[in-house]
């Protein structure tokens, strides 16, 4: 693996980055949803994207937007196991909450060695899951994938488990961990609200699983395995 000195610009990493986790979540990947994910704007993303296109690294593909190519795909992959090697060695080591650690990793995942990566990698037991349980890919690249799908769409009485959340908000980490909502609870949906309204679930343990009324932007935020 390249040390630091051989890698891509910041720029091109966070780009290559922000296709990858718009892709993983199945959502288009356009210039203008870039734009929004990076907080540039719309003419700053364009850019960029026919650079990466110059360099082999995306592809724009008719009706589907943009995506990575192989080369692009195994960019993306590298930076996301230094950034999430790098928030589960704070939470880890260091004493971090997982609300901290997404802004710290941002800064590190581009300047740290690989060396260190690794060192922090054997130290923890070569972790498969980050503090939100997004997959921390291999050093070839290979990702554990589980079959999960979001708290939004589950129907009334289904039961799982919470082993992902999407969103990075501090404040809504903050939340979910003061209401003991996180990654390995159980959770089962007691009802779902009409037009638009909260989701009515069951978490922890039972019989004293906790009652919460819960907003769609944290119902799309919780990813669930399905018993």
């Amino acid at each position: 693996m390249a040390e630091t000195s051989n890698r891509r610009s910041s720029s091109i990493e966070d780009y290559v980055r922000a296709i990858y986790g718009l892709a993983e979540r199945g959502e288009a990947v356009t210039n203008t949803s870039l734009a929004t994910r990076l907080e540039v704007s719309p003419s700053s993303a364009s850019g960029m994207v026919t650079k990466l296109s110059q360099q082999g690294l995306v592809a724009h593909v008719p009706y589907r937007g943009i995506e990575l190519t192989g080369e692009g795909t195994a960019l993306a992959r590298a930076v996301l196991r230094r950034h999430r090697l790098i928030e589960s060695y704070l939470v880890s080591e260091l004493g971090y909450t997982w609300d901290e650690v997404h802004v710290e990793a941002d800064q590190l995942e581009h300047v740290v060695s690989d060396l260190l990566v690794e060192r922090m990698a054997a130290k923890l037991g070569n972790p498969v899951r980050d503090p939100h349980g997004d997959p921390i890919p291999a050093v070839d690249g290979s990702v554990e994938e589980l079959s999960t799908r979001l708290l939004d769409e589950l129907p009334t009485g289904a039961v799982g488990k919470i082993v992902r959340v999407w969103d990075t908000d501090p404040e809504l980490l903050r939340y979910l961990s003061e209401h003991a909502i996180g990654l390995g609870e159980r959770i089962e949906v007691v009802e779902r609200q009409p037009f638009g309204g909260p989701i009515v679930v069951k978490v922890g343990p039972q019989p004293e699983a906790a009652t919460h009324a819960l907003g769609k932007e944290i119902a799309q935020a919780l990813s669930v395995a399905v018993r």
